[in-house]
């Protein structure tokens, strides 16, 4: 959903670059658009209380979801057991179905946290995305390479599955947009499984899994204490490392793997579809209702790249529905498409710290059409009325709200999962490493600081959680990193233990 402004520099991460608004220093042209701002304001903005109970209320659901399944928050265990010795060598082959992508990865894992790959991404089109669930499948162009021997496969599938094992699974529901007819209830890994025997492709789907648990595998591999995987992009999720003896729902077989701990796949975009605790606006109504899958994954709805731009289109055109944004621009014909908001121009509006807010105008005029008009020919040519600085500044501030509220939302579940498995998985004296994954923590400005800020606004409520994320001295008892193997690296190290379990039941 965002793209890298650099694209060489796809491993940085961007800087805290905001330069914060005050509402009360924009020279608002009525005491109405004034009021109308402050609104706005209060409707976005969670306070420390708030996010606790957030986060307390996401830990009540986790609980439910390890004792039971159909819970919200589905809490599916990977069947990935126990953790990586830094020792995994291997040469596997992965597939990534995302959001955005399909990636296909060849990787060398060299053990000691050494990986060496190479891959090719496909951009999934729109149509692909609601076509037959085999198109999604190997292309004729997915595997590059002449295999000679049968390769293990380790196939990465960002969408809500409830594991059967670690190499099957079927799906739960579609999201990210995806609708795709006859897979619901279907396993994925035997869909790609069979097609590549339609193509007589030596490959074995040796794994399936995903990408959140992926990405704590990956970050594993070369920070040990590493107990979550978080995934912000255009969807939201999160892995984490569980007591095997604390998921009562998991019978399993005396001839099945064991093992003390597992890794969980939460789904937790769908916390609190039931409207509890989640402070919803209008303007997450109206995102909701225009999605395929209206009703489900709020949360993800409020914190996802894929649906970020769309809420601040919503909060933009409210304001300029009343004549109190963009009153001097004669058309705002582009604004007025669902989705025409991407999530990207937040990111490069959140960046703009020029006098002017040059690069917002740019947005704003240049690629969404503000200040312009349609000649017969329907084309956009321009005309003498273009944004003010009012009207920057008020769209900035938007933007920031809503980029803050998803990161302190996103703070709220990773303070819930860290407080679940304090003592448990990791101890309060040598603390616990977070790897996280996506386009909205690799590139978005002030994304990483604002979870931070979330997380040290909820622990210092907490007694027992205060000080472990920006510690008073010392190192951070809490550690968050981006992942800078993507996703191949995790899908290899699963195949890789997948191989090893096997060999633990013979």
């Amino acid at each position: 959903m965002l793209a890298s402004p650099n694209p060489v520099a796809t491993t940085a991460m961007p800087k805290p670059v905001r330069s914060p608004l005050d509402p009360s220093q924009i020279q608002y042209s009525s005491k109405k658009q004034q009021q109308a701002v402050a609104d706005i304001v209060e409707q976005l903005t969670l306070d420390a209380s708030t996010l606790k109970g957030i986060k307390d209320h996401f830990v009540q659901e986790m609980r439910k979801g390890l004792a039971k399944d159909g819970e919200t928050i589905a809490m599916v265990p990977s069947y990935v057991l126990d953790r990586l010795n830094g020792t995994e060598i291997g040469s596997y082959l992965t597939l990534d179905v995302g959001g955005t992508y399909i990636r296909v990865v060849s990787v060398n894992l060299l053990g000691h946290g050494q990986v060496v790959s190479q891959h090719k991404k496909y951009k999934i089109d729109e149509e692909l995305k609601t076509s037959e669930a085999k198109l999604l499948f190997v292309d004729e162009h997915a595997i590059v390479v002449p295999l000679e021997t049968e390769l293990e496969l380790g196939f990465t599938f960002s969408f809500p599955v409830k594991q059967t094992g670690i190499d099957s699974g079927t799906l739960i529901t579609w999201t990210k947009g995806f609708s795709c007819p006859h897979m619901v209830g279907k396993d994925p890994a035997a869909f790609l499984q069979d097609a590549f025997h339609r193509k007589n492709i030596p490959v074995r789907v040796a794994a399936l899994l995903n990408d959140t648990v992926g990405t704590l595998l990956a970050y594993e591999y070369h920070h040990p204490s590493t107990v979550i995987g978080l995934g912000l992009g255009t969807g939201c999720n999160g892995a984490y490392l569980e007591r095997v003896e604390r998921i009562p729902k998991w019978k399993r077989d005396p001839s099945d793997p064991q093992g003390e701990e597992v890794i969980v796949n939460m789904e937790f975009g769908a916390f609190d579809s039931e409207r509890q605790v989640l402070p919803v606006t209008m303007f997450d109504n109206k995102v909701d209702r225009k999605s395929m899958n209206t009703g489900k994954q709020i949360f993800e709805k409020m914190i996802a790249g894929m649906y970020l731009g769309e809420i601040t289109r919503n909060v933009l055109l409210h304001l300029a529905d009343r004549r109190l944004l963009f009153s001097d621009c004669s058309v705002q014909w582009e604004m007025n498409r669902v989705w025409a908001f991407d999530t990207a121009y937040m990111s490069t509006i959140e960046a703009d710290n020029s006098p002017s807010l040059k690069a917002t105008q740019m947005v704003l005029e240049s690629t969404l059409g503000f200040g312009s008009e349609l000649d017969a020919g329907r084309q956009r040519v321009d005309s003498s009325m273009a944004t003010t600085l009012v009207d920057r500044e008020i769209v900035k501030m938007v933007v920031q709200l809503v980029g803050q509220r998803a990161a302190r939302l996103a703070a709220a579940a990773l303070a819930g999962i860290l407080e679940h498995t304090m003592g448990v998985t990791w101890q309060e004296d040598t603390g616990a490493s977070i790897g996280v994954d996506g386009s909205l923590y690799r590139y978005y400005p002030s994304f990483r600081s604002d979870i931070l800020d979330g997380l040290d606004a909820i622990f210092g409520l907490e007694p027992k959680m205060k000080g472990l994320c920006r510690g008073e001295s010392g190192e951070a008892k809490i550690r968050m990193g981006l992942n800078t193997e993507g996703g191949g690296a995790g899908a290899a190290l699963c195949a890789l233990m997948a191989g090893r379990q096997k060999v633990m039941e013979v």
